[in-house]
């Protein structure tokens, strides 16, 4: 029987405990999402995934696929709460979740996460092979892209 070889496997596995992080921030979490870049397999399946790691009580701040993926999403380890609300505005789901749960999230809702005081282990399995996060917080966040009066007209606010 011939033995395998790490060359053999070569963009056909990726061990996600040792892979590089996409995000790691201290106290609150790492990511690492699988794509074409690091596991080009996913680009002939044509699905992606991550794993994301929330540190306890850490929050995963809202956010959705602006590429139209939706995502399957069991929780590995640890516990916490899950919103996600729908493309109208209005809450679909407001739950606590534990290992062992699954859950979809639709194409173009938003969702956030916080992880309990032990944290929060999910795998998500995402329908494109590259997906893209948009977050509606933080320093990647959408909002930082539109202008004071834009923001104004769009939340009703006086200047």
């Amino acid at each position: 029987m011939p033995q395998p070889k790490a060359e053999d496997r070569k963009g056909m596995a990726l061990n996600c405990e040792e892979a590089p992080l996409d995000v790691d921030i201290k106290g609150g979490g790492r990511v690492v999402v699988l794509n074409t870049n690091n596991l080009p397999l996913v680009g002939e399946v044509g699905l992606g995934a991550d794993l994301v790691r929330l540190d306890g009580s850490a929050m995963c701040c809202p956010g959705f696929s602006c590429d139209s993926a939706l995502q399957v999403t069991y929780i590995v380890r640890g516990s916490g709460h899950v919103q996600i609300v729908g493309i109208d505005g209005k809450r679909v789901l407001e739950t606590t979740v534990k290992a062992g749960n699954l859950f979809i999230v639709p194409r173009f809702f938003v969702i956030s996460k916080i992880g309990n005081p032990e944290g929060m282990e999910w795998f998500s399995i995402i329908t494109t092979p590259n997906p893209i996060f948009t977050h509606l917080a933080g320093r990647t966040s959408a909002w930082k892209a539109l202008s004071p009066q834009v923001l104004q007209a769009a939340f009703n606010v006086p200047t």
